[in-house]
C-alpha cells in the first residue's frame, strides 16, 4: 500500500511540474470533400500583412501534369475574389518560373474589397477571424501533358485544406507562472536550424486591446507585428526567437492600471526562456502596438536593464513615470493624427531629454515607397542618438478609414510600421554592453 502512495505522490509531481509549461501543436487545417475525378485537393494559402491575415492564393492538385501554356486568368473563377494570375507548377508553391506540373496556383488580388479574414466586429464582441474558405469554378478546359483534357465544369470547389504561411511557424505554449500566478498563452517561433552552440537574439511583440482573446494565435492573424520578423526573408538576415505572447484581458490602461501579465511575461523570458534555449541576453528586443507598446513602455522604465532596444509603435504613457528608460535605445512610431499616442510621445520624448537622453526627430509620410522610408530610416540611423522618434503625418496612410478619424490614424500606424525593413535593421544592431 505504501509502494502504491508513493507512486501515485511521484506520479502526481510529474504531472504538476509538467504542468508548469504546456504545449498545444496544430495541424494542417484537412477536410474530406468530395472532387470530380483528376482532382485531389483544393488548399486556400494564407499570409498576414499589416492588415491582417488573408487568403494570398489557391492551389489546386491534379491527378495528372497540367500544360501551363493553355492556362489563363479565365480558366477559373474564385467567388468574391479578383484572379491576377493562373498557371501550374511542379511543386505547390507560388513561383515566377512555370513548369508543366500537377499543381495549378491561382494568385488573387490582395486588395480586394474583403479580403482580410479578419470580422470587424468591435470591442463588445472581441476579436474574430473568418473561415479561410475559398470557392472556385472551373469555367474553361484544362490540358494535361498527356493529351488528357478535363472538361469544363460548374461545380464549386471549396477548399479541403488550409496552409497558413510563417504562422505555422509558430509553436503554441502555456507559461504558468509560479510569482503572479498568471498563465500566459503564448506563440513562439524558434529558428529553423536552431543550434544550441549559438546565442540568438529574441523579439518580444505585444499585441494591441483590439485582439484580446482566448485564442492563442489570435495575435499573429491581426497584423504583422510578430510575423514580420519570422518571415524567411526576415529570418536570413537577422536569425531571431520570435515570442507573441496572447493576452485575454487588458493589461495596461490609459489611467496607469497595470495587471500581472506585464510581469508575468518578464518572467516568461528572464525564468524560463533564457533557461530553456539558447538565447543571448544582450539582444533581447521588444515591440508592441497601442496596449503592447505601452506595456513595452512600462518594462522599459521598470526593467531598464532587460531590452537592447525597443519599436515603440502607437502608444503613450505618464511622462512623469519614464525617466529610467532615459538612456535605453528606442524607436519611436506615432501618427500626428493620434490624438493621445502623438502628444503623449512629445511629452514623454521631453521628459527624457531632461534626464539624459538625444532624441532625433524626423516627420514622414506613411505612403512612402520602400525606398523613400530606406533612405528616410537611413538619415535618422545616421544621427548619434539613442532615440529614434519618427512621425507619420496626419493624412498619409493609404489605411485610413474612408472618414478618417483619430482613431483610424491610431491603427493605422501599425499597418505601416512593421513594414519598414531598415527600423528592424537598426534594432538587431542594438546590443547591451
Amino acid at each position: 500500500m505504501k509502494k502504491i502512495l508513493l507512486f501515485l505522490t511521484i506520479f502526481g509531481i510529474l504531472l504538476s511540474t509538467a504542468n508548469i509549461f504546456s504545449e498545444t501543436t496544430t495541424t494542417l487545417k484537412t477536410e474530406k470533400i468530395k472532387y470530380p475525378k483528376g482532382i485531389r485537393n483544393v488548399t486556400s494559402v494564407t499570409e498576414v500583412f499589416g492588415t491582417g491575415q488573408q487568403v494570398t492564393h489557391i492551389i489546386l492538385e491534379f491527378n495528372e501534369k497540367v500544360v501551363n501554356s493553355q492556362l489563363t486568368k479565365d480558366t477559373f473563377a474564385v467567388s468574391d475574389r479578383t484572379i491576377e494570375k493562373v498557371y501550374s507548377n511542379n511543386r505547390p508553391e507560388k513561383t515566377n518560373i512555370v513548369k508543366d506540373g500537377k499543381y495549378v496556383i491561382i494568385e488573387l488580388n490582395p486588395k480586394d474589397e474583403g479580403a482580410s479574414l479578419r470580422v470587424e466586429s468591435g470591442p463588445e464582441i472581441g476579436f474574430q477571424m473568418k473561415r479561410a474558405t475559398s470557392r472556385v469554378t472551373q469555367k474553361e478546359d484544362i490540358l494535361f501533358t498527356n493529351g488528357k483534357r478535363m472538361t469544363k465544369n460548374i461545380a464549386i470547389l471549396e477548399n479541403n485544406k488550409t496552409k497558413d504561411l510563417v504562422v505555422e511557424n509558430f509553436k503554441q505554449f502555456v507559461f504558468r507562472d509560479p510569482k503572479t500566478g498568471v498563465n500566459l498563452k503564448y506563440n513562439l517561433y524558434i529558428p529553423k536550424n536552431y543550434d544550441k552552440n549559438k546565442k540568438y537574439p529574441l523579439v518580444l511583440f505585444m499585441h494591441d486591446m483590439g485582439v484580446l482573446s482566448a485564442d492563442t494565435k489570435a495575435t499573429l492573424l491581426q497584423g504583422n507585428g510578430a510575423i514580420s520578423f519570422a518571415t524567411p526573408e526576415e529570418q536570413a538576415k537577422h536569425e531571431a526567437f520570435v515570442l507573441a505572447p496572447q493576452y485575454s484581458k487588458q493589461v495596461v490602461d490609459d489611467k496607469g492600471n497595470i495587471t500581472n501579465d506585464l510581469d508575468a511575461t518578464v518572467n516568461l523570458i528572464r525564468d524560463y526562456l533564457l533557461t530553456k534555449y539558447s538565447i543571448d541576453d544582450k539582444r533581447i528586443y521588444a515591440t508592441g502596438q497601442s496596449m503592447g507598446g505601452m506595456m513595452a513602455i512600462v518594462m522599459n522604465y521598470k526593467y531598464p536593464e532587460l531590452f537592447a532596444a525597443s519599436y515603440l509603435v502607437a502608444c503613450q504613457w505618464n511622462e512623469k513615470e519614464v525617466a529610467p528608460m532615459a538612456k535605453n535605445n528606442l524607436w519611436i512610431m506615432v501618427s500626428t493624427g493620434d490624438e493621445k499616442a502623438y502628444p503623449g510621445m512629445n511629452a514623454i520624448t521631453s521628459e527624457l531629454i531632461k534626464k539624459g537622453a538625444t532624441v532625433t526627430r524626423e516627420a514622414w509620410k506613411a505612403d512612402y515607397t520602400n525606398e523613400q522610408f530606406l533612405e528616410a530610416a537611413r538619415k535618422v540611423i545616421s544621427q548619434k542618438s539613442n532615440i529614434k522618434y519618427t512621425t507619420f503625418e496626419k493624412g498619409t496612410n493609404p489605411y485610413l478609414a474612408k472618414n478618417a478619424n483619430p482613431g483610424s490614424e491610431h491603427a493605422g500606424t501599425w499597418k505601416v510600421a512593421y513594414n519598414i525593413p531598415a527600423v528592424k535593421d537598426w534594432m538587431f544592431s542594438q546590443s547591451k554592453q
